[in-house]
């Protein structure tokens, strides 16, 4: 289960870091979502990965998951939403400004003169 919960961590942590790279705004904001799932997940695991063990501890109860990253990764997954929402507009507004999603406004050989 570490493996798979690693392996996810790192694909989306590499596809977010790619996306982030890219120059058009869309694939930018891809990016920040993957980027944050990513560390959501990485929050998420840091609480110990068991199957079947109460959050709280309980009467009798052996072992117990912590409630602490959980909190986080829910709080974390409010603000990213709200955050997105906010980029994702402001995205908007800038392709309704530069007549472009490019992120520096031109796209790439606009300015170059042809010879």
């Amino acid at each position: 289960m570490e493996i798979l919960v690693a392996s996810a961590i790192g694909l989306l942590a590499a596809c977010g870091v790619y996306l982030m790279l890219r120059a058009r705004t869309f694939a930018v904001v891809l990016g920040l979502t993957f980027f944050s799932y990513a560390v959501n997940l990485f929050i998420f695991a840091t609480g110990r990965l068991a199957v079947g063990v109460p959050s709280l501890v309980a009467d009798g109860a052996t072992s117990w998951a912590d409630p602490l990253p959980q909190a986080l990764v829910l709080t974390a997954i409010v603000i990213g939403l709200a955050t997105t929402g906010f980029v994702v507009e402001l995205a908007l507004r800038a392709r309704d400004q530069a007549g472009t999603d490019h992120v520096d406004g031109a796209e790439p050989g606009a300015g170059e003169r042809e010879a």
